[in-house]
């Protein structure tokens, strides 16, 4: 292991900074906008936020980084980064013998079908994408902290009982990143939609997406080439493009996460 705990083998090309404390790790990315790609770390953030701009909560040992760069590509391939880093994290995580994983569509990872990391993408500037991760390694927020009808939480220290370090899984994640960026920017999306599809969460059951002004109810079937949610509904097939998707746990067991 090399600074830090990180992995010696740090991907080429990509500068880091650890910081023992923030107010968010993707506004710092954001306020810095480095000329090459760049992982922000924080030990700690006193201003996470999510998505929609739901806070975020941060206990100390939880995971909290951002990669500001500037991928080639216009907006839409842009928003596909949430495939590529969704998958970057499960492989980061599958290689630490962590099992039980699933990805939810558009951005969060899941353990034992509970949210134990979430995405968020954001570009700040034309052309700079701030693409932010957090990770419940050591604690999970309060279930009443959580959306209702959303995914409860879940942490992988009570979960698996594995503690890992978060500069440590920042090493790890970085060379997973790097290495799935350079197949997304190899081979397009279609490989990267293949893999992501094989660890979707509820593939075949009913889900609900709610969109501004709309609540749509149908049966997960897919993701098309562009990234958009494919629900089978009773008026036919719809393409979600952005919302927020919930599942239906009037025909499942709803997970105990805590």
């Amino acid at each position: 292991m090399g600074q830090d705990g990180l992995a010696s083998d740090w991907p080429a090309g990509v500068d880091r900074v650890i910081l023992e404390e923030v107010d968010s790790t993707s506004l710092e990315a954001a306020r810095r906008a480095p000329a090459i790609p760049t992982w922000i770390m924080a030990r700690s953030q006193t201003a996470a936020k999510g998505r929609r701009g739901r806070a975020w909560s941060m206990p100390k040992g939880n995971f909290a980084a951002s990669l500001v760069w500037q991928p080639p590509g216009g907006p839409a391939e842009m928003a596909l980064r949430s495939f590529t880093a969704s998958l970057a994290l499960h492989d980061t995580l599958t290689d630490l013998g962590v099992a039980g994983l699933s990805l939810k569509w558009p951005n969060d990872v899941l353990l034992n079908d509970c949210k134990l990391a979430g995405i968020l993408l954001e570009c700040p500037a034309p052309g700079l994408l701030v693409m932010g991760i957090g990770i419940n390694l050591i604690a999970a927020p309060d279930a009443g902290q959580v959306e209702p009808g959303a995914v409860a939480p879940i942490s992988l220290l009570e979960a698996t009982g594995l503690r890992v370090e978060p500069s440590t899984l920042l090493g790890r994640l970085a060379r997973a990143f790097a290495e799935r960026e350079a197949q997304f920017i190899t081979w397009g999306f279609g490989p990267i939609r293949q893999d992501w599809m094989r660890y979707a969460a509820r593939v075949g059951h009913p889900m609900t997406a709610r969109l501004p002004g709309e609540t749509v109810h149908g049966v997960f079937t897919d993701v098309d080439g562009d990234g958009h949610l494919i629900l089978k509904t009773d008026a036919g097939v719809r393409h979600i493009t952005a919302g927020d998707v919930f599942f239906d746990t009037r025909q499942a067991k709803v997970p105990t996460c805590s």
